[in-house]
């Protein structure tokens, strides 16, 4: 999925962390774009100047039922955002944007962090049946569907 045309509206989002980290490394690749950026650190805001940011709650398995306050506000962001593509570097509450760009008709990317290198990542197990393309960053855990396209870090 090659992302370089000026009209293509993409939202970039991911975790905290190394999630966020892997995802500022792949800024390049957007030039040419209108890029928002959601994450949920409201001061990652300093990281990408500029840029439309959106802050979005965080949850996890341990603490899944905060996952309800981060699905309505990625639900939220893609709605106003209306990206053409969706890349997220992982975590739960990115799933939901994953699912809404599907919705909406949006390219979605979904890249497992690089901290898994044993296995896909949960998130990462469920994108890779609803991403459009879903890539592992560890050439032992390539698979018929989910490539490795190398790493961003």
């Amino acid at each position: 999925m090659r992302v370089n045309e000026a009209r293509t509206k993409v939202l970039a989002i991911a975790s905290g962390g190394g999630h966020w980290v892997q995802l500022l490394r792949l800024r390049p690749a957007f030039d040419g774009c209108a890029v928002s950026f959601a994450t949920v650190h409201a001061g990652s805001a300093s990281d990408v100047p500029g840029a439309d940011f959106h802050v979005f709650h965080d949850a996890s398995r341990k603490d899944w039922w905060k996952f309800f306050s981060g699905g309505f506000d990625i639900t939220r962001i893609v709605w106003r955002v209306k990206p053409n593509v969706i890349v997220s570097t992982g975590a739960m509450p990115p799933l939901a944007a994953i699912v809404l760009g599907r919705v909406i008709g949006a390219r979605t990317l979904w890249i497992d962090s690089v901290a898994n290198s044993e296995q896909l990542s949960t998130s990462g197990k469920i994108a890779a049946r609803l991403a459009h393309r879903t890539v592992t960053q560890w050439p032992s855990l390539r698979r018929p569907t989910i490539p490795f396209w190398g790493t961003v870090l």
